[in-house]
């Protein structure tokens, strides 16, 4: 009775033993696991509230800057939005931009171009990109380029954009400035954003309440 008392109870040991063996984790699974949630999580960071991936072609743009500006850019003698003023952006660069209130840090004359590129750092190509001014060229000893010439820019408004070659797609002698905005979408604070044109400015509309 006794020899079979220590039998059974041997025998219900390896029971146990054996079923929690089938629940040890494996840690390869474990970690396709872990690395498995990463993506889904990186993959929703990813996408919009319709479902979309967010493709902002700007949102790796440098919104604020030094303030420096290039060697030989001359001031606007009389600009219609003069330094210190307050204008509304109407057509923006980026999500945020348009409607926003801009405060005028500079005006310049300048032949003003927007070009296509590919950035020096293996980014995605950019066409029709708003704005570099003609100081902003290596070439900027030369006369005013047309659509389809080609130069180098030397700007860093946006990642892997200076030394590339780049195609001119429009030109136009113009007003552009400088300017202090705030982010309509995210409250961002942008300094010395470099350019707005004329064109892509208004008066503010001031309230009689």
């Amino acid at each position: 009775m006794k020899k079979l008392a220590i039998g059974m109870a041997a025998l219900f040991s390896a029971f146990v033993i054996s079923a929690c063996g089938n629940e040890e984790v494996n840690p390869d699974e474990v970690m396709e696991n872990e690395e498995q949630t990463e993506t889904e999580g990186e993959e929703h960071s990813e996408m919009d509230e319709h479902g979309d991936v967010d493709e902002d072609e700007h949102a790796h743009m440098d919104h604020s800057s030094s303030g420096e500006v290039p060697e030989g850019l001359e001031e606007a003698d009389n600009p219609t939005y003069e330094v210190g003023s307050h204008a509304m952006i109407t057509d923006g660069h980026m999500a945020g931009m348009e409607g926003a209130e801009a405060t005028i840090v500079g005006a310049y004359d300048t032949m003003v171009y927007a070009v296509s590129y590919d950035p020096t750092d293996g980014g995605p190509r950019e066409e029709n990109h708003k704005w570099v001014i003609h100081e902003e060229l290596e070439e900027a000893d030369q006369d005013p380029f047309e659509p389809g010439d080609e130069v180098t820019l030397n700007a860093d408004h946006m990642a892997g954009m200076e030394g590339a070659e780049a195609v001119i797609d429009s030109a136009q002698q113009t007003t552009v400035y400088m300017v202090d905005f705030t982010l309509t979408d995210s409250g961002e604070e942008v300094v010395n954003h470099k350019w707005v044109t004329e064109e892509e400015l208004s008066e503010l509309e001031h309230s009689n309440h």
